[in-house]
């Protein structure tokens, strides 16, 4: 028979150090990822950008459904806590405004976030959890609103969902060419939304020009190819970190 192997108090914090290192970095790098591209990403995407062997990631993550529920949990929880603070405003119009805006821009710098909250194909008990904590509390901003006058009588709560992914689309097809555009057509649909104005409300970034159209033109399609992570710094505009 063979000596069983012993391991040292020190081996073992250098593997549950390694262990961690090598998680971090899979999240790092899902998180990147699922930014640029979606959901769309594979765990084998993954592994490569994150420079680790599948069985690494899969060690730590099962399935990619766990990867998600692992990474995005702390973003919904942020939707949450964003809705709370919207109804903090005083003014119900601003705290619709408020939430409408940050809600698209966190959208904006993350695609996965986008598609998970306009989709159930993703996500496990907790991030379902935290939508269902987000569904009153939206309730609640869209019907103060249209309480004290400011929103249009005939808008529902559920038209939020439509309404950022309107906006979202705006942020696909134009966001390589102008990163901030989607707020140009924010502008253009809230002054749509309001129940009455006295006039249009004015808008910081310009209309594209034609060349610039044509650019966006061109990026559009590719885009929605699978992610390339080999040229992922090339690829597109950049990702934040979150």
């Amino acid at each position: 028979m063979g000596r069983a192997i012993e391991v040292g108090a020190g081996s073992l914090r250098r593997l549950r150090k390694d262990a961690e290192v090598n998680r971090e970095r899979v999240l790092r790098s899902a998180r990147e990822l699922f930014a640029r591209y979606g959901l769309q990403t594979t765990l084998d995407d993954v592994a490569r950008h994150a420079g680790v062997g599948v069985g690494t990631v899969y060690r730590r993550f099962p399935s990619k459904e766990a990867l998600i529920e692992a990474l995005f949990e702390q973003r919904f929880q942020g939707i949450v806590d964003l809705a709370n603070d919207s109804l903090e405003f005083d003014d119900s119009w601003n705290g619709f405004v408020s939430f409408l805006e940050n809600l698209i821009y966190m959208e904006a710098e993350d695609r996965g976030l986008r598609e998970l909250a306009h989709s159930n194909d993703y996500g496990g008990a907790k991030v379902r959890l935290l939508k269902e904590q987000i569904e009153p509390l939206v309730n609640e901003i869209v019907d103060r609103a249209k309480r004290e006058g400011y929103l249009r009588a005939d808008f529902s709560a559920t038209d939020i969902v439509v309404v950022t992914a309107m906006v979202g689309t705006a942020d696909e097809y134009c966001g390589y060419v102008d990163k901030s555009i989607w707020r140009r057509y924010l502008v253009f649909l809230l002054d749509g939304l309001r129940a009455s104005r006295e006039s249009v409300t004015s808008t910081s970034n310009d209309g594209l020009s034609v060349d610039e159209v044509k650019e966006a033109m061109g990026h559009w399609k590719r885009r929605y190819q699978r992610p390339n992570v080999t040229n992922f710094e090339k690829d597109g505009r950049d990702c934040k970190e979150f």
